[in-house]
């Protein structure tokens, strides 16, 4: 990696982290100057601007995390040609990996500006919706795929079931760093791993 790439990456680790402790709002640039030892031009040579920024910051985020979920459940994909064994398995694989962060996970971007929505344009807005639906239409290809090999035993909607995926790992997110437990995450997606076998896999 060039030395012009790893002092942009430098900036966006030390962003990053400073971000999902304390919120965008309260994160300046020249704080983030001072951490990286840069000059202002040094920085203002890599993002233009605080917008710049908050944007590099969440695709770089957003790419990181896709490709996290295409290994993930790629590999389950080689251990299992059923697609029902398959997206179990790439819940415990996921698991843990939480389970493997010795402090927890450092918290979402994705969530993070959702709170703070009216800090940042329609394009970074737009790129954060266009996030969530992108892993909701993730989780309903692979859960239809399931539904039709596995009738449901209840009454569910597939689409809010995609988002069921979603809202676990983000409350788990939440709940593991309110309570300083980095397990917890960990605990919640192999709870709703449970909840799935129990809706689709029918009785023996």
């Amino acid at each position: 990696m060039r030395k012009g790439a790893q002092t942009r990456e430098r900036i966006l680790d030390i962003a990053e982290t400073a971000v999902l402790q304390k919120g965008f709002g309260a994160t300046s640039i020249d704080e983030l100057i001072a951490e990286a030892g840069l000059t202002k031009s040094g920085f203002f040579y890599h993002f233009k601007d605080k917008s710049v920024l908050a944007q590099a910051l969440l695709q770089r985020y957003l790419d990181r995390e896709e490709d996290i979920l295409d290994d993930l459940f790629a590999r389950a994909a080689e251990l299992s040609e059923d697609p029902l064994h398959a997206f179990l398995i790439g819940l415990k694989l996921f698991a843990e990996m939480m389970n493997d962060l010795p402090a927890g996970h450092p918290g979402c971007l994705v969530a993070t500006y959702c709170y703070h929505e009216q800090l940042f344009d329609k394009k970074i807005q737009r790129i954060n919706h266009d996030a969530v639906l992108s892993w909701r239409n993730r989780f309903r290809s692979q859960l239809n795929l399931i539904a039709d090999k596995y009738p449901p035993r209840d009454d569910v909607d597939i689409e809010a079931l995609a988002d069921m995926v979603s809202s676990v790992i983000e409350g788990g997110i939440i709940v593991s760093k309110v309570l300083k437990d980095p397990k917890i995450l960990a605990g919640q997606i192999m709870l709703f791993r449970s909840y799935l076998r129990l809706l689709f896999l029918p009785d023996n």
